[in-house]
């Protein structure tokens, strides 16, 4: 009986290795084999989740399935075209998208969770704007995500399966399947979105896909960047000036610091901005991503090697870029003033022309002072341009003036840009305001122009007449800004939290002595260590661990299990009695 069941453990023992060695193996598969695909309803044409495709080609490198629906109502003419087009797909991927993407950002996971060396490609119709998408989920087991095809593999769109813009796609979604094996799988962190859609759009280029101009990648870049020039890079919402605005600032970076920048970024364990940071110190090039940014912005609006070369594109395809400032008006003839108020968010470009007036033009700045903004200003004087920044003290407030308008004076270009957060970006960054005036002024220095007459034959009535009208100025202008122009003007006590604080919360100073709080408590509470006065998803996320970690004190007698993010009367109590020891 015990030899018996010795027996039948050791066949079970080799049905199991069997049954291993088989699953291991990649699938036999051939030329018109079906099978389904989940496939992400969000960019289907008619929001399908799942599609049954069949193989229509198979490469060295690749198997290429067509949606068997969409197939259908092609005639014979169109399945002949898109057949050929698939060989030639696939002859490129082959000879010259796969090798040369993998030696510049390194390999996919290959073999990969199908234990095959080939990637899938999934041709099916799409949504219109759409060329391709990547899913990792893919990448993982069914057990771990139901929705998975367990496959290394892209989606293209059919619509475009016949165009000379397929080649481009399929690389900048293959670019991402290299993302995914390079920074998740081997170095366990997770590119930040605007980097990762970078390398991915700008591998065309690299492959030298848009060197024919005119039906390119780049071409329809350059258009939708120019539509909106002020999009931020960092903020992803998928649209196409996002994809605009990230294509044409990687263009710059990759004209004036090569190709290297991308791929070792890729092959680093840091990601964004930081990853780029440690690659310039790394390659001791005496500059940050910040100056780069910043050279950037009169690049694409001045685009002018003479004026210092990074001031430039390098591409000739992009020699003649230059984005249109908002054009602002100043009267030629008397004294005037100009205020504008408005709002951009982090690592945007905001380029304001001012022209006409006559004389000298003050122009003043008042930013948020919870962010670090950079102005800077171009002067055009005789057709000749000279390029200057506004020093800003640490309220974010600044002024120059500058002289001869109306002479030799033809123009002054202002452009403000927020610097100040350097990851952990989201679909929807906040809004920040700013305010920066004109205001014509003589060479020889006068009583303000609120002011009728020298305050000398001024009677006291009248000059605090004046005062008064001075002071509902400047409240309107604290007004438009949503800022006190005293900051340490009632200041709150950081030694007692006596008020329920929750997320939205903005410029709140309560908030700024919760993240202190937080920010005393360890890295493994706050990591980020902000002090902004923004209740948002950092600071909720450290309340939570904060919690969390209290759970005995905060949690448990409310009967909860998990942190909730809202500082209410336990949290608070918690709060108070450890600033009491």
């Amino acid at each position: 009986m015990l030899e018996l069941n010795k027996m039948k453990r050791i066949s079970f023992i080799i049905i199991f290795i069997i049954i291993i060695s088989f699953s291991s193996q990649a699938e036999a598969v051939s030329i018109g084999d079906t099978r389904s695909f989940y496939v992400d309803d969000s960019y289907d044409v008619i929001s399908r989740e799942k599609i049954t495709a069949f193989i229509a080609d198979i490469s060295a490198r690749a198997y290429f399935y067509l949606d068997e629906n969409w197939w259908g109502t092609l005639d014979a003419k169109e399945q002949s075209r898109v057949k050929l087009a698939l060989d030639l797909l696939g002859e490129e991927f082959d000879d010259n998208i796969y090798p040369n993407l993998v030696g510049v950002y390194g390999s996919e996971w290959n073999p990969g969770i199908d234990k095959d060396s080939r990637i899938t490609v999934l041709v099916h119709p799409m949504k219109k704007g759409s060329g391709g998408y990547f899913v990792t989920g893919n990448e993982y087991s069914r057990v771990a995500n139901p929705s998975s095809n367990e496959k290394e593999m892209v989606y293209i769109n059919a619509d475009y399966i016949s165009s000379s813009l397929a080649k481009s796609f399929l690389a900048h979604e293959f670019t991402h399947l290299i993302t995914y094996n390079q920074k998740e799988r081997i170095r366990g962190v997770e590119e930040d979105l605007w980097l990762n859609e970078a390398r991915a759009d700008y591998s065309p280029t690299l492959l030298g896909y848009d060197e024919q101009y005119e039906y390119s990648n780049l071409k329809s870049r350059v258009e939708s960047f120019l539509k909106n020039p002020t999009d931020s890079i960092t903020e992803w919402q998928g649209q196409n000036t996002d994809y605009g605005v990230v294509n044409i600032f990687t263009q710059y970076l990759v004209d004036h610091y090569g190709p290297a920048i991308l791929s070792l970024s890729m092959k680093s364990s840091k990601v964004g901005i930081d990853s780029i940071n440690y690659v310039l110190k790394d390659n001791n090039v005496n500059k940050e991503f910040s100056q780069i940014f910043s050279d950037w912005l009169i690049a694409v609006l001045l685009n002018d090697c003479s004026l210092g070369k990074y001031y430039c594109y390098k591409s000739d395809n992009l020699e003649d870029l230059r984005i249109t400032p908002s054009i602002n008006f100043l009267p030629v003839n008397g004294k005037s003033t100009l205020g504008i108020s408005q709002s951009t968010k982090d690592w945007a470009g905001n380029w304001f022309k001012i022209i006409g007036g006559n004389g000298s033009l003050k122009i003043e700045f008042i930013g948020n002072p919870e962010n670090v903004f950079k102005v800077f200003y171009i002067v055009n004087r005789n057709s000749k341009y000279t390029i200057d920044s506004f020093f800003l003290n640490s309220y974010q407030r600044g002024e120059v003036v500058v002289s001869g308008l109306g002479e030799d004076v033809d123009s002054i270009i202002i452009i403000p840009t927020i610097q100040s957060k350097i990851t952990n970006f989201s679909t929807k960054e906040p809004a920040i305001s700013y305010f920066w005036s004109a205001t014509v002024v003589d060479k020889i220095e006068e009583p303000s122009k609120y002011l009728d007459k020298p305050v000398s034959q001024m009677s006291r009535d009248e000059i605090l007449f004046k005062i008064s009208e001075i002071e509902k100025l400047l409240n309107q202008l604290r007004a438009q800004l949503g800022i006190i122009n005293n900051p340490i003007s009632n200041p709150v006590s950081c030694d007692n939290f006596n008020q329920n604080l929750s997320f939205g919360l903005m410029n709140n100073d309560r908030v700024k002595c919760l993240q202190e709080f937080l920010k005393n408590q360890g890295s493994d509470i706050y990591p980020e260590g902000l002090v902004t006065g923004n209740f948002l998803t950092l600071t909720k996320q450290a309340v939570v661990r904060f919690q969390e970690k209290y759970a005995s004190s905060i949690l448990n007698p409310l009967g909860l299990f998990s942190g909730t993010g809202f500082v209410g009367p336990s949290t608070r109590a918690k709060i108070n009695e450890l600033l009491t020891k």
